[in-house]
C-alpha cells in the first residue's frame, strides 16, 4: 500500500493557506501529479512587459550539449507569473557567435502552465569543449543572451576553471559576489544549494544582529505552498546580478535545507508534531517549484517528494564530479541537531546518503579513474569541533560529523578504490573553511585522504567579518583547517594534469551594491599529495 495519496497539483497552484496549514496539521501527505489545467497552445500571445523578466540559465552540460532554460512571467510576483492558463510556443536559438551571426541550431519548445511556464530544452551533438550562446524569442520578443559551454573530450582537458558557490538569503545583502562569478565566466559553476530560503520575509528590526539590506518584495509568508515557492524563485530571479551569472555559465545545480525547510533530513520537519506525510506535501512542492527554476534535465523531473538530484558528469580524463544529495535519503540528525558531543553520531548504522546513492557513489570510485575526482555537496565533510579542550569534542550534527560511519565508510571505500586526487566541495554554514581530509580525525598525526574546500555565502549572514575572535580556537581544536573566514563570496577554481588552485574571494560588504571583490587566501594542491599548501 503506497505511503503517500496521489492528489492533483492542480489543487496546489493557490490554495488557501489556512487549508493547507489544516493539512499539514492532520498529517496528510500527497504526490503533486499533472495538473488539469488547459494545455492548449495560445495561438497569437500578447504581452504588456516582458515575458523573459525571470532571464536565461543553461546547466547540467556535457562533452555534446547541455540544457538551456526560462520561465515566461510578464507578472513575476503576480500567480501564475502572470500568464494565462494555457500552453506558449516559444522559440530558441543556438550560435557560435555572441552576435548569432554563426547559427548552429534553432528549434522551438512548448511553455506549459503545469510548470508555471518554465522551459527546459535539452540540446546534444554539439562540438566538444567550446562556447555557445542561446537566446529565446516569442512574438518578436527576444530574452537576453546566455553563454554555454560543453566539457572537454580527454585530449583537449587541458585545464578547467569553474566556481562553488551557493546560500543567498535575499534580505541580507547584495548578489554582488554574482556579478563578479558573471565578470570571471568560467566554465561553470557549481551551486551547492539554499539558492532561495522559505523564511517568512523579515520585518524591519533595529535590534536584529544582521541588518536587512533590502525588503524582500510584498513580505511574503512562510513557503508552504507550490505558488509560495514559485513566487519566492521569483523573487531571487529578478535579481540582475543573479541573472548575470546564469547568462555567463552554466550551472551544476543541487538542494540544501533552504530550498525545502531548515535543516530537514528525509521526510522529518525541524517542527515537532508534523507528520512523514504533511512533510511530504511541503517537499512535493519544493521540488516541483526548484525543477521549474533550475537548468536541469528531464532526469531531474520530480515525482512528488521524490527526485533525482545525485549525478555524475566527466570531464575527460581530467575531473569527474559526483554531485551529491546529503539532505533526501539521511537519517534525522541524531541527539535533537545542534552543536553537542553525541555517541549517536558514531552508530554504524547512520546514513547521509542512503544506501543506493552510497552504493551508486561507491561504484564510481571504482570504474576508469579521472586524474582529478571531486565530490560536490552540501554540508561540511571535516571534522569541525569548536571546543579547543583536546580531552573533548563539539560538533555539529546537521554536517558530516552527525554521521561518523558514514563518512568513514565513504573514505574507506576511495582508500580501498586507491582514488586519485579527492577534493570535496561544500558550503551551508556561511564562512570560508580550507581543510585536509583526515582518515582517522581522532589521530591529527594520520594520512591525508584528500582535501575540502567549503565556500561562504553569497550574502547569508550579512557583511560578516575577516577573522572572527574564534578563529585562533577554532584553528588549534581543527589541525587539519588550514583557513577560516567570514564575509561573504565564492571559491574559483583552477585545476589541470599538475596541480589543483583554489582563490577564496571575498565581498567587503554585501550590505550596500557598492561591494568590492577580492582574493582573501589562495591555496594549492598538487597532483598526487593531498595536502594544502599557500598559493
Amino acid at each position: 500500500m503506497p505511503l503517500f495519496t496521489p492528489i492533483d497539483i492542480a489543487r496546489f497552484i493557490n490554495p488557501d493557506r489556512r487549508e493547507v496549514i489544516r493539512t499539514l496539521g492532520l498529517g496528510a501527505g500527497f504526490f503533486l501529479t499533472e495538473s488539469t489545467v488547459s494545455q492548449h497552445l495560445w495561438a497569437k500571445p500578447f504581452f504588456k512587459a516582458d515575458p523573459f523578466s525571470l532571464g536565461v540559465a543553461s546547466g547540467d552540460p556535457a562533452a555534446d550539449g547541455f540544457v538551456i532554460w526560462t520561465r515566461l512571467a510578464p507578472a513575476p510576483l503576480k500567480t501564475a507569473g502572470g500568464m494565462p492558463p494555457v500552453a506558449v510556443e516559444v522559440a530558441w536559438e543556438l550560435a557560435a557567435d555572441e552576435a548569432f551571426l554563426k547559427p548552429v541550431r534553432s528549434g522551438k519548445a512548448i511553455a506549459k502552465p503545469a510548470m508555471a511556464h518554465a522551459i527546459h530544452v535539452e540540446i546534444g551533438g554539439l562540438e566538444t569543449g567550446r562556447e555557445y550562446f542561446y537566446r529565446f524569442s516569442i512574438e518578436g520578443i527576444r530574452s537576453p543572451v546566455g553563454r554555454a559551454k560543453t566539457f572537454p573530450v580527454p585530449s583537449a582537458a587541458a585545464s578547467i576553471r569553474f566556481v562553488s558557490a551557493g546560500c543567498q538569503r535575499y534580505e541580507d545583502g547584495f548578489f554582488t559576489a554574482w556579478r563578479a562569478i558573471a565578470q570571471e565566466r568560467p566554465d561553470f559553476v557549481a551551486h551547492y544549494g539554499d539558492y532561495i530560503y522559505e523564511y517568512k520575509a523579515i520585518k524591519p528590526d533595529a535590534s536584529r544582529p544582521v541588518p536587512i539590506a533590502r525588503d524582500m518584495p510584498g513580505m511574503p509568508e512562510k513557503c508552504l505552498t507550490l505558488n509560495d515557492f514559485r513566487q519566492r524563485y521569483a523573487i531571487y530571479k529578478l535579481d540582475p546580478d543573479l541573472q548575470a551569472a546564469h547568462a555567463a555559465a552554466p550551472f551544476l545545480s543541487s538542494f540544501d535545507d533552504h530550498e525545502v525547510e531548515n535543516n530537514w533530513a528525509g521526510f522529518d520537519s525541524e517542527y515537532e508534531g508534523v507528520s512523514k506525510r504533511a512533510f511530504a506535501l511541503r517537499r512535493a512542492a519544493a521540488f516541483q517549484a526548484w525543477y521549474e527554476h533550475t537548468p536541469l534535465r528531464a532526469a531531474q523531473m520530480p515525482k512528488g517528494p521524490d527526485i533525482l538530484a545525485y549525478r555524475r558528469f566527466r570531464l575527460g580524463d581530467l575531473l569527474q564530479v559526483d554531485m551529491l544529495d546529503t539532505r533526501q535519503y539521511r537519517d534525522p540528525q541524531p541527539c535533537g541537531d545542534g552543536w553537542k558531543y553525541c555517541v549517536d553520531a558514531r552508530d554504524e548504522r547512520r546514513t547521509m546518503l542512503g544506501k543506493a546513492q552510497e552504493s551508486w557513489l561507491f561504484s564510481g570510485f571504482a570504474g576508469k579513474p579521472a586524474r582529478w575526482n571531486l565530490i560536490a555537496q552540501q554540508v561540511p565533510m571535516m571534522r569541525f569541533d569548536r571546543d579547543p579542550d583536546s580531552t573533548l569534542v563539539e560538533t555539529h550534527m546537521d554536517k558530516w560529523d552527525g554521521a561518523e560511519a558514514a563518512r568513514k565508510r565513504l573514505f574507506d571505500a576511495a582508500k580501498e578504490a586507491k582514488l586519485a586526487n579527492l577534493v570535496v566541495l561544500a558550503g551551508d554554514v556561511h564562512h570560508n573553511r580550507a581543510a585536509e581530509l583526515k582518515v582517522n580525525f581522532d589521530d591529527p598525526a594520520s594520512a591525508n585522504i584528500g582535501v575540502e574546500f567549503v565556500a561562504t555565502s553569497i550574502s547569508s549572514g550579512g557583511d560578516g567579518e575577516a577573522q572572527p575572535k574564534s578563529t585562533s580556537k577554532l584553528m588549534q581544536a581543527n589541525p587539519h583547517l588550514k583557513f577560516f573566514n567570514a564575509q561573504r563570496g565564492y571559491v574559483a577554481h583552477t585545476l589541470d594534469a599538475a596541480r589543483w588552485r583554489a582563490d577564496y574571494r571575498v565581498l567587503d560588504k554585501v550590505s550596500t551594491k557598492d561591494g568590492a571583490a577580492s582574493t582573501r587566501a589562495s591555496f594549492v594542491v598538487e597532483s598526487g599529495k593531498p595536502v594544502l599548501e599557500k598559493a
